[in-house]
């Protein structure tokens, strides 16, 4: 069986690779050629790592439970570590510091929002998830509601969530990986596909937890360095936003988004407007609809709510989400410099240049940091960098995977196919005619925190009253 498995995930990575190493068409990439085996050695070692710790999480996987919920047996600073690495996707790490980098201030917005939105996970969905939920999160709803209706429901909003999601991420992959090695994007998409299914099939939760906190770990990490590499040249927080403020690629760029209404402004004034609002969201009512938008989508990412059903206590369950907050919150502290030092040091024209969305400021910097793009270290950093948030994406896609295949297998098939078919058995069978040492069904009895005032349904039942 062991060998079976193993051999089934040597053929997945092959599956990966060798699109990547023998296709005779290449697109135009960011690397020179001189420097193309470095980011294919890079993130060959990225994937290889993964692939293992897929490959041992598989071992553990017996159950259902363990499948898509770990079995419960992470804690809470894993599973903080994990969300974090969930929710850190590619638009944390390479839309937001390309927004920051072209916007300024108004790309900052993004970063505040999200770690806003976090507060509602917090306070509403966090306990409840995990002392209802059992594998997902029309668990919880169906408790007090019809079980049957609520299941199809929240069974085709998971889906429907995670398929934009999934599309979005896919496509950050397919661009990402073209733009570094110069695959076409449609070997890209795939590539990503076969790596993401690999995990999600052969690992499940256990195996999608730790590449998570793996790729929260990588990422984090490649933030500080290269803050700490921005810092080093244009000084801490003061120094830094004055540096801004009078480089003259900022001040071009701002010029260019104003138009005539830049031409009696004096460079500082240019440099200043950068750091203000206005130059993207043009109106009040942008930033109060961005901010519905975040704090709402956050509260609903199926992926996200998912992983409180890993941890085997709802004390477990707050203790995550405080760790996942200090983390994602640093770490948007951070975007702020890295878009910004992407502005002084690359330019905003030139990361544009090489994608319109400024995606590729975060890659572009840490090559420009290590000595551009003609030096070996400038080369592996962008490498370094392009393939962290590679398996940013891939980590990501797994889980939105698993909480689809969740929601289809466990909430349509088990919770309404399945018992629909029990339902029709006729009296005779063996189904409805259980054998005498069964035991009876038990009540609900435990005491259930519900976030929603529904004063009606928050009576305890017991045995007694029932």
């Amino acid at each position: 069986m062991m060998n079976s498995l193993k051999n089934k995930m040597v053929l997945g990575a092959m599956a990966v690779i060798l699109p990547l190493i023998s296709l005779p068409v290449l697109a135009q990439g960011a690397v020179k050629e001189e420097f193309r085996w470095l980011t294919f050695a890079v993130f060959g070692s990225i994937i290889a790592l993964t692939m293992y710790v897929t490959y041992v999480a598989a071992k553990r996987v017996k159950t259902a439970k363990d499948f898509y919920t770990a079995g419960g047996g992470i804690t809470g600073i894993q599973n903080g570590w994990a969300i974090a690495g969930d929710y850190l996707s590619a638009a944390s790490f390479l839309g937001i510091a390309g927004l920051i980098s072209i916007w300024g201030y108004d790309g900052f917005m993004y970063s505040v929002g999200w770690l806003v939105a976090y507060i509602t996970v917090l306070l509403v969905m966090a306990e409840p998830c995990r002392n209802i939920g059992k594998y997902t999160l029309p668990d919880m709803l169906a408790y007090r509601n019809d079980p049957r209706k609520v299941r199809i429901v929240g069974a085709l909003s998971v889906v429907t969530v995670s398929t934009f999601y999934l599309t979005a991420q896919m496509v950050g992959g397919g661009v990402l990986v073209k733009t570094l090695i110069g695959i076409d994007y449609e070997v890209s998409v795939i590539a990503v596909g076969v790596l993401m299914l690999g995990y999600v099939l052969f690992g499940g939760m256990v195996a999608t937890t730790w590449v998570q906190i793996i790729k929260a770990a990588l990422l984090v990490t490649a933030s500080i360095v290269m803050v700490i590499l921005v810092w080093s040249q244009y000084g801490f927080f003061g120094d830094f936003l004055t540096a801004v403020v009078g480089d003259p690629k900022v001040q071009a760029r701002v010029a260019q988004i104003l138009g005539d209404a830049a031409k009696n402004m004096t460079p500082e004034e240019l440099g200043q407007r950068f750091l203000e609002p206005g130059l993207l969201f043009k109106a009040p009512i942008d930033q109060i609809s961005l901010g519905m938008a975040l704090v709402f989508g956050t509260a609903g990412m199926p992926h996200i709510l998912m992983r409180f059903f890993t941890v085997p206590t709802a004390q477990e369950a707050r203790k995550s989400v405080v760790w996942a907050m200090a983390i994602i919150g640093g770490f948007y502290v951070l975007t702020l410099f890295l878009g910004m030092g992407a502005a002084m040091k690359v330019g905003p024209d030139a990361i544009r240049s090489i994608d319109p969305g400024g995606n590729m400021a975060n890659p572009l910097l840490a090559q420009a940091l290590g000595g551009g793009p003609d030096s070996l270290l400038g080369n592996f950093m962008l490498a370094f960098v392009s393939a962290v948030a590679f398996a940013t994406i891939v980590a990501v896609v797994a889980g939105l995977v698993l909480a689809a295949a969740s929601a289809i297998a466990h909430d349509l098939y088990v919770g309404v196919i399945k018992k629909c078919a029990r339902r029709r058995l006729p009296p005779s069978s063996s189904a409805a005619s259980p054998s005498p040492s069964a035991s009876p069904p038990r009540a609900r009895t435990s005491p259930i925190w519900w976030p929603w005032p529904l004063p009606w349904r928050l009576r305890r039942t017991s045995p007694a009253s029932s």
